[in-house]
């Protein structure tokens, strides 16, 4: 049986407005919005969505990793009804100052500890940060390779094989197990559970680990590698203006030669 290990990140809902985003002056990051639940990372649901494709093929176990200060179970514990094996949740109040590194540190010591994974399946980067650097520096903990950017993944005996696209097409890549993968939306999107597989999911387990649980060394652990110097919501200027025309031809004559002159047309 393959055992298979799937990060995924709880973020701000990237759908939300962006009047409802608030920044922590003192912390420099954002805050959650009331009423507006932070939800799994849409790339990291194409992963579990690239994991779950090989357990439909194939005998696996899928174990997903969440690290975070304050994780919301109701949001976490989708994964399981997604089809999701088991949930390992990495939960420290040190979490909330992590950067990429500490954070793939973290990561790495959960899959040493609960391994070994023939594979370890990430999204392409974090639907908060963008900066795509977890699944790097996992790979490059455990010193196994990293095959970034692929749109199909399966696994062919000892090694596992990916898809990737290309400006011209796309090649197909392959490298021995164990080896660390990230997956763009071109996976396809998670699967919807339905409400039998919600119920089921309360009977599937939930391990829960702290930093001390990972032997995570205190020295190298405090602070952050990375200082981020500010962070502010971004302030789009807007201007509405009213055109007078004596009849409706005259107003959309004025609109054509407005949208012109702002070469819009």
């Amino acid at each position: 049986m393959k055992n298979i290990a799937v990060c995924m990140k709880q973020v701000l809902d990237p759908e939300m407005p962006l009047s409802l985003f608030r920044i922590d002056p003192e912390t420099k990051s954002a805050l959650p919005a009331r009423g507006a639940p932070p939800v799994l990372s849409p790339f990291d649901e194409n992963a579990l969505e690239a994991a779950l494709r090989i357990k439909d093929d194939e005998k696996a176990k899928v174990t997903v990793i969440t690290l975070g200060r304050r994780l919301v179970r109701a949001v976490v514990t989708a994964s399981l009804a997604a089809g999701a094996d088991e949930l390992l949740l990495l939960e420290d109040a040190s979490f909330n100052e992590f950067d990429p590194f500490l954070t793939a540190s973290a990561l790495a010591a959960a899959i040493r500890k609960r391994g070994p994974y023939d594979l370890v399946l990430c999204g392409l980067q974090a639907a908060d940060t963008n900066a795509g650097l977890v699944p790097i520096g996992i790979a490059c903990l455990l010193g196994v390779t990293c095959l970034t950017g692929a749109r199909e993944v399966r696994l062919k005996e000892e090694s596992v094989v990916v898809a990737r696209s290309l400006a011209y097409g796309y090649e197909v890549l392959e490298a021995p197990c164990p080896a660390v993968v990230t997956v763009t939306y071109e996976v396809g999107s998670l699967r919807e559970p339905g409400v039998e597989a919600f119920m089921s999911a309360s009977a599937k387990p939930v391990i829960v680990w702290t930093a001390a649980d990972l032997e995570l060394e205190q020295a190298g652990m405090a602070g952050g590698r990375t200082e981020i110097l500010r962070m502010e919501v971004p302030v789009r200027a807007s201007r509405c203006e009213i055109l007078e025309g004596e009849s409706v031809q005259a107003k959309a004559e004025q609109l054509v030669s407005r949208l012109q002159q702002a070469k819009v047309i």
